[in-house]
């Protein structure tokens, strides 16, 4: 892998530009050279980010995973500027031909024709509405959607045919779009979910770097709630041994906050997300690099990761069932996850576009 010392990366999440599973060939640096470099220079600036754009040929995706509560999604960007160090996501950057490290949170797609082809697609007279989910690959409120907006023109696109969404984020910029989500979830057609990993800031900052602090999201579950948004808390991921002793906190913590539901995923690894995440233990936390991996192994029946379906996301295991049993007391004592409403279908139709003809009914 090509890796950078300490400190040279401020704000990233990953330390070196992993090669991804269809490189057939590794690089290394020269630790002479860029001592050289070092002492001449300085620092290095952190890696800055660039975006591309791709025209995309279709948006919707579908699935048919039992994991999950949807079978309809929306990704917009391809890679994540938040840079979160045990992104799940991070090996689909290898199908672009770029690493899943450090590319993955500074070499950004985005897909600038998104609201027009969801349009299109919703518009077809074969289209069946189900809920679509926003932020289940990469966040739709990273910071680039500050200067593009195409998750606002998907939710414009959205709101005009009635149609259900499902947000997942880290970032308190899903506020800008209240006005919205505000009439939807007035009609039932509109959840928020807010990702909180930890309430300490400094971890935060290490392990998610470009995501909104821990502190900005529980206070956008609060704005979301005063707004008449259904809202919840996912607590995840949990790591055993660095963030999971928090669970009951971030829970109490949100539940004050106005959120209504809450889940939790156990911590992933699959693919080259491995070798990321432990490289960033141990630069961040060396001396629990070790235990973490154990409890871990424990979960996964020895390995690092599990893929089968109804395991991958809560683990086997006596500290997985340990989990499951705090988690489920919290939301008791706490009234989460007491009602859970449906977001309609119902309501879904294509919007009638006027006419200089007018119409005859």
């Amino acid at each position: 892998m090509t890796s950078l010392r300490p400190g040279l990366r401020k704000g990233r999440g990953a330390l070196s530009n992993i090669e991804s599973r269809f490189d057939n060939w590794d690089r290394a640096h020269d630790d002479d050279a860029l001592a050289a470099i070092l002492e001449l220079e300085g620092e290095r600036p952190a890696p800055k980010t660039t975006v591309a754009f791709e025209d995309a040929k279709s948006i919707i995706s579908r699935n048919q995973s039992p994991d999950v509560p949807f079978d309809q999604s929306i990704n917009a960007y391809r890679g994540c500027e938040h840079g979160c160090s045990y992104c799940f996501a991070r090996p689909t950057h290898a199908y672009l031909g770029l690493s899943p490290g450090l590319d993955f949170e500074t070499k950004l797609t985005a897909k600038p024709n998104a609201a027009v082809l969801l349009e299109k697609e919703l518009s077809k007279r074969t289209y069946i509405p189900s809920v679509i989910a926003l932020g289940t690959n990469t966040d739709p409120y990273q910071p680039i959607e500050r200067e593009h907006q195409l998750t606002r023109r998907i939710l414009e696109v959205l709101e005009a045919f009635n149609h259900p969404v499902a947000i997942t984020t880290k970032s308190h910029l899903v506020t800008r779009d209240i006005d919205i989500l505000s009439r939807m979830a007035e009609k039932g057609l509109a959840r928020v979910y807010l990702s909180v990993t930890t309430l300490d800031a400094e971890l935060a900052r290490r392990m998610e770097p470009r995501a909104s602090t821990p502190s900005r999201r529980v206070d956008a579950i609060r704005m979301l709630t005063a707004a008449g948004i259904p809202t919840g808390v996912l607590a995840a991921p949990m790591i055993p041994a660095l963030n999971d002793y928090e669970l009951e906190n971030i829970l109490s913590a949100t539940a004050n906050a106005g959120a209504s539901a809450a889940a939790y995923v156990l911590l992933r690894l699959p693919l080259e997300v491995h070798d990321i995440f432990i490289e960033w233990l141990e630069q961040h936390y060396p001396g629990r690099k070790n235990h973490v991996l154990s409890i871990i192994e424990s979960m996964r029946d020895g390995k690092h990761y599990d893929a089968e379906f109804g395991r991958r996301m809560r683990g086997t295991g006596i500290f997985s069932e340990l989990i499951a049993k705090r988690f489920e007391l919290a939301c008791n004592r706490l009234g989460l996850n007491q009602e859970r409403r449906k977001l309609r279908t119902d309501l879904f139709q294509a919007p009638i576009n006027p006419s200089p003809q007018g119409s005859l009914f």
